[in-house]
């Protein structure tokens, strides 16, 4: 079943809508799927859906609200990718960590699930990096992550298990980016990266262009394993 939420940020004086994807029973524990540049557009509630048909409370919160409510873009289109940057430029992703956390809060304590984990993808992957940096979620995964490489200075605030998707081949994530990431990251106890060889920026996305199959579907695996493993 899906609908939409309407969450309270923080400070109590706005509010942000959310997609809601639910199991046809009890929840075994909820996933805060992040958005890319591109809005909660239909790659997105896909996977929000997914992970309702595995058993998960899915939630896709509109984190670009203050700038535009209910951004949907297509990056398969030169003119929505674009704008889509132009989205990218101005957002502050400090306050999406504090809505992710009001995210985390609703979950808990108006949709009753104790356990959060939360995946992100892009400008989600760098969001979900901070969510395990400065937030008590459970568990969080990020697909090629940008600029995470100049946020190691948090790593001393991840205090749960924390997985990020590396493609070596990224367009937006250079090489020395990816160096500096497994250097300082590899030999932390709570994050694991794997790398993809070859691969570009975007491979697991839903459908499109960049999708690439293969490496799609051996990060996904790996995804629904590690939340199996840290969600119980």
């Amino acid at each position: 079943m899906t609908q939409y939420a309407t969450i309270p940020t923080f400070d109590g004086n706005a509010s942000f809508d959310a997609y809601v994807a639910r199991p046809a029973g009890t929840p075994k524990a909820a996933i805060i799927v992040i958005q890319e540049i591109f809005g909660v557009n239909p790659g997105i509630r896909n996977k929000c859906d997914s992970w309702a048909a595995e058993g998960y409370l899915a939630v896709a919160p509109d984190l670009f609200f203050r700038m535009k409510p209910g951004i949907q873009l297509d990056p398969d289109v030169e003119a929505e990718f674009q704008e889509a940057l132009g989205y990218f430029g101005e957002y502050n992703p400090d306050d999406g960590v504090k809505d992710i956390e009001a995210t985390i809060h609703w979950i808990r304590r108006v949709a009753g699930v104790p356990k959060v984990g939360c995946v992100g993808y892009c400008l989600g992957g760098k969001l979900a990096y901070m969510t395990a940096a400065r937030s008590d979620i459970d568990a969080s995964v990020g697909y090629y992550g940008v600029m995470i490489d100049q946020m190691l200075g948090e790593k001393h605030g991840i205090a749960h298990p924390l997985l990020l998707h590396v493609p070596t081949a990224d367009h937006f994530v250079g090489p020395e980016a990816q160096a500096a990431m497994h250097a300082g990251l590899d030999d932390h106890p709570r994050v694991t990266l794997y790398d993809y060889e070859g691969l570009d920026h975007g491979f697991a996305t839903e459908s499109g262009n960049r999708r690439n199959e293969a490496g799609a579907q051996l990060a996904d695996s790996r995804t629904k394993a590690f939340f199996a493993e840290h969600l119980g």
